[in-house]
């Protein structure tokens, strides 16, 4: 028996050093084999063939990114909540208290976005 779990964690030990070294394998190969031949048009920042006017700096509204956030919030639930669903006959009440929980928590998250005037776009 104890063979069984000290095989589990060395099969977890090489993925992970696989899932390690072979990105810097990759990269350091590349970057090795690849032709290298700078110049100043080649480090010109690319605006659809146009050619850059001004910095290339942007500030943009944050409103933007917190549109993201939530909607990477919500794309999350759904994802949490799929296999909920597909499980559902065999998980019994306590899976449907902990999932009414879960949606419960996010209604209050949308509602404090909502307060907070995070949805409304000017």
């Amino acid at each position: 028996m104890a063979t069984l779990y000290s095989n589990n964690y060395l099969i977890v030990v090489i993925f992970l050093f696989l899932g390690i070294i072979l990105p810097v394998v990759a990269i350091t190969l590349a970057r090795l084999l690849a032709p290298s031949n700078p110049t100043e048009e080649k480090r010109k920042t690319y605006e659809s063939g146009v050619d850059p006017i001004g910095s290339s700096w942007v500030q943009f509204n944050v409103k933007y990114y917190i549109f993201a956030l939530l909607f990477v919030v919500f794309d999350v639930e759904t994802v949490f909540l799929y296999p909920w669903a597909v499980a559902f006959d065999s998980l019994g009440l306590f899976a449907l208290v902990e999932m009414m929980i879960f949606i419960f928590l996010l209604v209050i998250g949308l509602v404090y976005a909502w307060k907070k005037k995070v949805l409304e776009w000017n």
